[in-house]
Order: structure tokens, then sequence, then C-alpha cells
């Protein structure tokens, strides 16, 4: 797909890659909470599903206002397709469905980081576990929905909800793992009317 076999090298991953690299983070990130920091059991647990309520609030920001953005610059259309609007070109592939460690790593990182100035290190860990893994949920709900024989009504609306998004209305629709800020924004999904 690209001609530099260096860019088409790092824009391909296997959806497993993503559980690899993060499930041993966030368990790392638990356990610091828990026994490095020794926060209290329930204190740990709010962060954590703090920070997992946080992702999806970021997963639709980023997708509409960083995923969807178009640039102006020949340059910037060319990063942001390679980005992006490859995905939307080839929604099929299955190599292109889940973040590439090439980038997902560097932003896990300033997310942390930028948790830590926001509420120190001890509740950093947790919340960023909880964050990570609903960036997890994304990644391999965004998967399943293209390729997966997904069944039962929770996946089955993702993934109607998802392919509305692609072949329907790409500007409506940006939760992937969740619908809720779709409906707090009002950029859901007309379902479409069949013809008479």
């Amino acid at each position: 797909m690209f001609q530099s076999s260096f860019v088409e090298f790092f824009s391909r991953v296997h959806w497993s890659i993503p559980l690899v690299i993060f499930l041993p983070v966030i368990g790392a990130l638990l356990y610091a909470g828990g026994s490095h920091y020794r926060l209290p059991w329930d204190i740990l647990l709010t962060l954590f599903l703090a920070g997992l309520f946080i992702w999806t609030f970021t997963e639709y920001s980023l997708h509409r206002f960083i995923f969807h953005y178009e640039p102006r610059s020949e340059w910037g259309k060319k990063f942001h397709w390679t980005f992006h609007g490859v995905h939307h070109d080839y929604p099929s592939d299955p190599l292109r469905l889940v973040m590439v460690p090439a980038v997902s790593l560097p932003l896990a990182t300033a997310f942390y980081f930028m948790f830590v100035l926001i509420m120190g290190g001890p509740n950093a860990a947790p919340f960023t576990g909880g964050f990570l893994t609903g960036y997890l949920f994304y990644d391999i709900t965004h998967y399943a929905v293209h390729h997966f024989p997904v069944k039962g009504r929770v996946f089955g609306f993702l993934r109607e909800w998802h392919m509305r998004h692609h072949f329907q209305d790409p500007d409506r629709g940006y939760g992937v793992s969740s619908p809720l800020w779709d409906h707090i924004f009002r950029t859901t999904l007309e379902r479409k009317k069949a013809a008479r």
C-alpha cells in the first residue's frame, strides 16, 4: 500500500499486539497502586473506574477531532490518510484496525505523565490502568466489529453502529466502544428508513 517498506511495516499490526503490550502494563500499574503506593482497594477501584470512564470521552474526542480532522496542506492530508484515512478506505484490512504501537505507546506514555502531573503518581497509577483498559476494550471492540462473528445484543449493536459510521455517515457516530458521548454531543447516527 505504501511505497516505503518502513512506513508499510509500521502501519500494520495484528489485533493481539495491544493486548500483549498493555495487559502487563495495566497489571503493573494496578500492582503499583495497591502494593507500592498502598492505596486502599476502594480508592484503587474508584480510580480505575474513573480512568475507564475518562477513556470513553478520550476515545470520542480523538476520533471526532483528530482522526476526522480535515487538514488543508498536502503533507497534512497524506499524514492524516496514513493515520486514519487508510482505515476508512480499507475498512476490512485486518492489519489496519488497531492502533500501531509506534502511536499507542507514545500516546499512553504522554497520558500517564499528564495524569501524574494532574493527580500525582499514586493516584495516576490505577487511573491510567483503567484508562488503558478502556483503550484495549476500544481496540479489541474495533477489531471485533470488523472481523469477528459478533453475536449478542451489545456487540451486534456496536457493529451496526460502527458500520453506519463507515458506510452511511462518517461525520457522526464517533464512539466505537460506546455511543455515550455521541448522545451527549448529538452526533448520533440516524437509522436509514427503508424506501417504500
